[in-house]
């Protein structure tokens, strides 16, 4: 099924006069998954799920940085995506954090508070062989990182991406991705944020900018023909 270009979580806080002058000025059709893709997840690690689900306000107040509810309600709909890549035979990326006093993503102030594994990806998306994990250091996994060389060498030429936060590291890493000639696809039910409008806002205008924001049941079908087309060869 095709969606209106608008279809998305963003319709209940943009005001309908702003969705105009974006329509207008950034309106388009939506490419879908590009040529030779990869799946590059952004900071699924254990740290943004500690204190299990729940409401982030009150997560917070034990595990500072925690997603609560949003990275629970996200790991379902993940795994669909993360199934649907490796059935395709997709090269499968991932970026984490390198250390606790290495990572500076944004300017607020360490917590203080023992990372211990919390750097390592959730055990539902664990990496498996043959999969890159990056280490970083910044917001983008592409700043400071070899990504784009390893991206070459895969002969990759656009990006499916999902992680956290959707204001912070994924909004980073797509408008980094889009600067070095990458086609991107975000899964918006596979990313998510600390805070529901920065998430909502931020999916708003990178899709209307950077990269094609799709549902995940778009990009499982997208990429269920790609494996089919594969196999028939």
């Amino acid at each position: 099924m095709t969606r209106d270009f608008e279809d998305h979580c963003w319709q209940d806080v943009i005001p309908a006069d702003e969705l105009e002058v974006y329509r207008t000025f950034f309106g388009r059709q939506v490419q879908g998954i590009g040529p030779r893709p990869a799946l590059l997840a952004i900071d699924l690690y254990k740290k943004v799920y500690r204190g299990g689900p729940g409401p982030v306000v009150e997560i917070n107040k034990a595990h500072r940085g925690a997603c609560g509810d949003y990275a629970w309600d996200a790991i379902e709909p993940t795994v669909k995506l993360f199934t649907a890549a490796r059935a395709a035979g997709l090269p499968v990326i991932y970026t984490t954090g390198s250390g606790a006093d290495a990572v500076s993503a944004t300017n607020r102030q360490k917590s203080g508070e023992a990372i211990g594994d919390g750097y390592d990806i959730k055990e539902e998306f664990a990496p498996e062989d043959g999969d890159l994990v990056i280490r970083k250091q910044r917001a983008s996994g592409f700043y400071g990182t070899p990504l784009v060389a390893h991206l070459n060498l895969m002969g990759v030429e656009s990006l499916i991406m999902c992680g956290e936060s959707t204001s912070g590291c994924l909004r980073a890493s797509v408008v980094d991705a889009f600067s070095a000639g990458y086609h991107v696809v975000v899964a918006e039910e596979c990313c998510f944020d600390r805070s529901l409008v920065s998430h909502k806002l931020s999916l708003f205008d990178l899709h209307h900018k950077y990269a094609d924001v799709m549902h995940v049941d778009e990009v499982v079908a997208g990429l269920q023909a790609m494996a089919g087309r594969e196999a028939a060869e």
